[in-house]
């Protein structure tokens, strides 16, 4: 099978759809498929293209098989919403004139954003081929959700007469959530059309490890409770209310927050307000270095703001801190907690409240058996999503159409 993948996150960026299409693309060429993903010059979060890249018209590379194609697109830091339209338009446009001399058998193209979707299926029509949306994320509703855009906006009900076109349009939409799935039946889509398929975790990269000694003394991290963020701090995840929450007095706990995104400067002057001194805030690494840091944490923290929306969705770090037995420590209603609950591997507190937070934190830290019976779920979670059962899921998807 030939397959033709349009993203424009792809490594070495680390976020989830990167890390997602890179090791479902990596499953399907050990089956023997020929897999071609166009994506653009790395760049993601900060807007500035990675150390021995260029923002070229045109470029090729070879990672572990998959075949990737590089292409020029306007770069812009995850922030301001004009800016980052004209970047995944730029990208949309570059992607549609380099996959029209591709052969191919299906082309996948995957959300949050849809104009990669709009690419794959100018793609698909020209070339009588299937497509798929690879949807990650309810989009232009989750913008809506952070206020970034205004629902009664005028480009707003657009956008969403757009998104619902091309779900109407494409071959299969590939959900990351039972809960997307939902959502798109009861606003008319065919349900036989959309299939599930949620994240997992690479169990050859992640599992239980004892914290790196170096970075324990690094961080001067020795005999603390180390509870860890690491992923996008942007405004969905409100990382605002663990700083405003968090026990800054308190020398047996410490905060880790790792990555990259457009709240980290607010972020940093808010704990500086705040006198906390029990933090350390950490920039986003390479892949290859991501599990030390995890080793690091007692606990992971996965917060979202408290939203109507964000109760459809299953943020993949769950998996990959649920792989190295971290339990989870969720902020998050809906679906992601029904999972936490149902393998025991964490607790989960209301978004957002104050006192719910720091007795669950506390809980974490104070019971051994609550804590070791949560270690023993983040195992049995990690082993029932596997990402290679979720890669062979969705090529079967693939190849019924």
């Amino acid at each position: 099978m030939k397959i033709l993948f349009i993203t424009d996150n792809f490594p070495p960026e680390v976020n989830a759809p990167a890390t997602r299409t890179f090791e479902h693309c990596k499953e399907w060429v050990k089956k023997g498929d020929e897999v071609t993903v166009i994506t653009c010059a790395p760049n993601f979060p900060k807007g500035k293209v990675y150390e021995g890249y260029k923002n070229k018209l045109f470029q090729k590379e070879e990672i572990e098989g998959i075949k990737v194609i590089r292409v020029w697109s306007y770069i812009s830091a995850n922030e301001g919403f004009a800016k980052r339209i004209i970047d995944f338009l730029s990208f949309a446009f570059m992607a549609f004139w380099v996959g029209l001399f591709k052969k191919t058998d299906v082309i996948i193209a995957t959300s949050p954003q849809f104009f990669t979707t709009w690419t794959a299926e100018t793609l698909a029509t020209l070339k009588r081929k299937p497509w798929v949306f690879e949807l990650r994320d309810i989009w232009p509703e989750s913008i809506r959700a952070v206020g970034a855009i205004n629902g009664d906006s005028k480009i707003f009900k657009f956008l969403e007469k757009i998104e619902l076109r091309l779900y109407k349009r494409s071959s299969r939409v590939i959900s990351v959530t039972e809960s997307f799935k939902k959502n798109l039946i009861e606003r008319g889509i065919d349900s036989k059309k959309v299939k599930v398929v949620i994240n997992g975790a690479n169990l050859e990269r992640f599992s239980k490890m004892e914290k790196d000694a170096a970075l324990v003394e690094k961080y001067n991290l020795k005999g603390k409770f180390v509870a860890g963020y690491v992923g996008t701090h942007g405004m969905a995840h409100k990382l605002d209310f663990i700083l405003n929450s968090w026990p800054k007095n308190n020398p047996d706990f410490h905060l880790m927050l790792m990555g990259d995104g457009a709240e980290k400067s607010k972020l940093i002057a808010l704990a500086k307000a705040l006198n906390i001194t029990n933090i350390s805030f950490i920039p986003s690494m390479l892949k290859e270095d991501v599990p030390a840091y995890l080793s690091l944490m007692d606990v992971s923290l996965v917060p979202l703001k408290k939203s109507q929306l964000f109760k459809t969705v299953i943020p993949s770090k769950i998996f990959e801190n649920s792989a190295m037995q971290i339990p989870i420590l969720l902020g998050v209603e809906g679906e992601s907690a029904d999972i936490i609950q149902k393998y025991n591997a964490g607790l989960c507190f209301e978004p957002e409240n104050k006192e719910d937070f720091l007795t669950k934190l506390n809980l974490l830290k104070e019971d051994q058996t609550v804590y070791e019976n949560c270690q023993e779920g983040c195992l049995r979670l990690a082993k029932e999503f596997d990402r290679k059962k979720m890669a062979e899921k969705m090529r079967n998807f693939l190849l019924e159409i």
